[in-house]
């Protein structure tokens, strides 16, 4: 099951021609059986599956569409079980105005070709109308992709569809996700700076604009007991350098708080920071953030420091996908051994920490005001993806990925989440091809390979995607 908790809905459809029916008797029975296997197969990949059975005619294929138009799908699935004319399948996927995947699945590897007749060649015969459906697709606009294979014993088939129901499950989550826009951004970075319209109506994100004052309001509310469960939740989860006492109390008490903010507001992401001044409320409240939202993150409920809307965006793509996703920037370029160093001060993902990791009490946050503790520890040794979201200059949404690994080595202990990355280019050349992206200068770090999930996510909510170094 994906991690976003939304699950994505997926129309499914077989294909078949009338015709075929009355001259060859049983072969309408064993697609529909066929088409069974694929509708249930798709539901372990944990979506929701709407079918509209198997379509054999013009007027079907306006009904299916119908339906289909009516169920608020994510992904439109068309089975191919035999030949059928594209004129019963365009007006399935017209109304609906969603991406399409091609199956083009055969149940045999090969046939008896002396011994095989007519029926039993329709019924793997896939392969006749995918050209002409692709080419009434490609005419009409509609957006899809063909995937060819075995119905059955094909992991490369059904890795790519299971990608692809992943991909439904992302795209539905973070089009329906409200995400809180805490304090305002780190002033300056002007990569950061966001348009609250702009992702509304390019992913469809609403940003709930939060005061201050709304979280103090929820800190002032936590009770003893509360903080000491958090205290205990803290101890069970890190290992803590120098912190303690009433630094450790606060993040506890801002933690337990953020907690409340969160389910106050109905929250799936947040992104803050605060200046603060001369040791005011809100200062105190933004140097006790670092805790409660690595605990968030780990939740699944994303939190971006530093005001970076974009990056919590990212972040909670990859959190949906199993991999995590941790703040993160570049650290330095490590050419002696040809990696990159790479972390951020604040919220870590705490799934995808390398070993147990570190609470660490800081005397001086740098860049920020105040002091309190912050975690410390390497994301999980072997395959990452970086994942960043920027924007044009016509302002328009771009996701910038690349893959590479985490390897070992010892890190900074300067209370900041640090990993050594290598990629295929070496660290130098690396770097300029991400800036030559017009990247934001903060990323989503995350565990595994994800480039291809991530192509079929930013297909479904049309925005453009660029792989580095790939």
């Amino acid at each position: 099951m994906n991690g976003t908790g939304k699950a994505g809905r997926v129309g499914v459809f077989g294909i078949g021609l009338a015709a075929y029916w009355e001259q060859f008797p049983g072969l309408k029975e064993r697609l529909e059986g066929y088409q069974g296997e694929v509708e249930r197969r798709l539901a372990g990949f944990g979506v929701e599956v709407v079918s509209a059975g198997l379509v054999d005619t013009a007027p079907g294929a306006a009904e299916a569409g119908e339906r289909f138009a009516a169920s608020d799908l994510d992904l439109i699935v068309c089975y191919i079980g035999t030949y059928a004319t594209s004129s019963q399948v365009l007006p399935v996927v017209q109304r609906a105005k969603r991406p399409v995947l091609v199956l083009n699945l055969q149940p045999a590897a090969t046939l008896d070709y002396e011994h095989t007749d007519t029926g039993e060649w329709l019924a793997n015969c896939s392969v006749c109308c995918a050209p002409e459906i692709s080419n009434a697709f490609a005419r009409a606009g509609v957006r899809f992709q063909v995937v060819s294979g075995m119905l059955r014993e094909d992991a490369a088939a059904w890795r790519e569809i299971g990608e692809w129901c992943e991909a439904a499950s992302v795209a539905r989550a973070m089009t329906r996700s409200r995400i809180g826009f805490l304090g305002h951004t780190y002033p300056g970075m002007l990569d950061m700076y966001s348009d609250f319209t702009m992702l509304s109506a390019q992913a469809g994100i609403h940003v709930e604009v939060l005061e201050m004052c709304d979280l103090a309001a929820c800190v002032e509310s936590v009770a003893r007991e509360e903080v000491a469960a958090k205290l205990a939740e803290a101890r069970e989860r890190f290992d803590l350098e120098n912190a303690g006492g009433e630094e450790l109390i606060w993040a506890a008490r801002v933690a337990v708080g953020l907690d409340r903010l969160v389910e106050r507001f109905q929250l799936n992401g947040l992104t803050y920071y605060y200046r603060g001044l001369a040791g005011n409320e809100y200062e105190r409240l933004g140097a006790g953030l670092i805790l409660g939202n690595s605990l968030l993150t780990a939740r699944g409920i994303a939190a971006a420091g530093e005001g970076d809307l974009k990056t919590c965006v990212a972040m909670s793509m990859l959190h949906g996908m199993g991999a995590g996703g941790s703040f993160t920037e570049l650290y330095f370029m490590d050419f002696r051994e040809g990696f990159v160093l790479m972390g951020h001060d604040g919220p870590m993902h705490l799934a995808i920490a390398d070993g147990r990791p570190v609470l660490r009490g800081l005397g001086l946050y740098h860049g920020k005001r105040g002091s309190g503790v912050s975690v410390e520890c390497k994301v999980k040794l072997g395959p990452v993806t970086l994942l960043g979201l920027t924007q044009t200059a016509a302002g328009k949404l771009k996701l910038v990925t690349a893959e590479g690994e985490s390897i070992g080595g010892p890190i900074l202990k300067i209370g900041n989440t640090n990993s050594r990355v290598r990629f295929r280019l070496p660290p130098g050349e690396f770097i300029n091809r991400w800036c030559a992206e017009g990247p934001t200068h903060h990323f989503a770090l995350g565990t595994g390979h994800r480039r291809g999930a991530l192509r079929k996510v930013a297909e479904l909510m049309g925005i453009e995607l660029v792989e580095v170094g790939a």
